[in-house]
Order: structure tokens, then sequence, then C-alpha cells
């Protein structure tokens, strides 16, 4: 490998990094309690509200069901209010965000739904308001699926980050395209792929022993 495809190799990876590090940290940001208000609000829970539950469900679900490459084209309005241009690992950072937001929030539902409901119903009997129970019961008991959701959510902000380089938005995607396939250096092309897929390795491994640890602490906490 030639020291200028290293040089090009490493300054990519740090866009990718960064790009990927940012979207994850605000997806988990907003996407935690967003996950929360659409488990604790819907019918039967702890905070009922049935046509709240149900326009952010439909937000949340449209959102989804959005192509990224349709999302990062059709809010680049948004992104150049917010980061003042719409190319780059900045700009990138924006639809990323917003398409790991919702996702982020199915995922920490499920996983909070997976709570033992007689935990909850002994919370209430305790006296624990709605705030004490989804600090003290739902969050830590259902942190190791959040973990593994987040960990999902990162690998697939890799393969985002990866198709933002199609509109110029920076790391290894971007290199892989410009390099790549419009100059046709096929060695490019590789070293990006196997870039990728070794990150994704890293971070898949890394987020499954953390929340296996954080599983095992859990069942030694409840005891036998």
């Amino acid at each position: 490998m030639s020291s200028r495809l290293t040089e090009l190799l490493l300054e990519a990876l740090w866009e990718t990094l960064v790009m990927v590090g940012a979207s994850t940290g605000l997806a988990a940001l907003f996407g935690i309690p967003l996950g929360v208000i659409l488990l604790v609000t819907a019918r039967g829970h702890i905070l009922p509200r049935r046509f709240f539950n149900r326009a952010v469900g439909a937000i949340v679900n449209a959102t989804r069901s959005t192509p990224f490459i349709i999302l990062m084209v059709a809010i680049i309005p948004l992104t150049r209010l917010i980061v003042g241009t719409s190319i780059g690992t900045a700009a990138a950072t924006v639809p990323l965000v917003i398409a790991a937001t919702p996702f982020v929030a199915r995922l920490v539902e499920a996983s909070l739904r997976e709570v033992d409901p007689g935990l909850i119903e002994a919370a209430q009997a305790m006296g624990a308001s709605p705030l004490q129970i989804i600090a003290k019961v739902l969050i830590p008991e259902a942190l190791s699926g959040i973990v593994a959701g987040l960990t999902i959510t990162t690998v697939s902000l890799i393969g985002y980050s990866a198709m933002a380089g199609a509109v110029g938005g920076g790391g290894l995607g971007d290199l892989g395209i410009r390099y790549g396939y419009q100059r046709f250096q096929g060695e490019v092309m590789a070293a990006v792929v196997i870039v990728l897929i070794a990150l994704v390795t890293l971070v898949q491994s890394g987020g499954d022993r953390l929340a296996a640890r954080l599983n095992k602490r859990l069942i030694r906490h409840r005891g036998p």
C-alpha cells in the first residue's frame, strides 16, 4: 500500500469516525427519550396518552420508511440552515441523526417492553412516580438491550455514512466513489471495503461484549 493511499484512508477513516460517533451520540440523546415516550404513553402503560402516542408513532414510522438517500437530498435546505453547507462531514451528520433517531427509538421501545411488568407493578405499589419508574426500573432493566440496539444503530450508520459519500458527504464512502469508482482505482475500492468490514466487526464485537457484561451484572443484581 502506497503512502498516499494510506494517508487518504486515514483521513477518510477519521471523517467516518467523526460522522458515525457524532450521529450515534445525538441519535441516542434524542432516540432514547423518544423510545421511552413511545412506551409509557401506550395504552395500558404508566402514562397512557392514546392520540399523542399515535401521532408520535406515525412520525417515527414515516421517517423510518424514507430511504436514506432520498431523506438526505430532501432535507438539504434544513442541513444548510443548521451547518451552513450541504457537503462535507458536518453536513452528512444532520441526515444521519434524523435517520437514526426513530430507529433508536423503536429499538429502545422494544427493549423496554421486555421489562417484567411485575417490576413496574411493584414499583407502583410502593408509590413510585412515573419518572422514578422510568429512571430506576425501566432503563436499568433494559440497559443491556438498549446497548445492543445502539450497537445495531452504529453499524447501520457506518453503512449510511458510506452512502453519504455519493453526495459529497466525506469519509470512506466518498473516498471509494471518487478514487475507486470514478478514477477506476480498484485498490482504493478494495482498501475501503476492507476498512469498513474491519470497523463494523470491531463495533459489533465491542457492543456485544458490553451488552453481555451489563446483562450478567443485572442478573447478579437481581440475585437467585
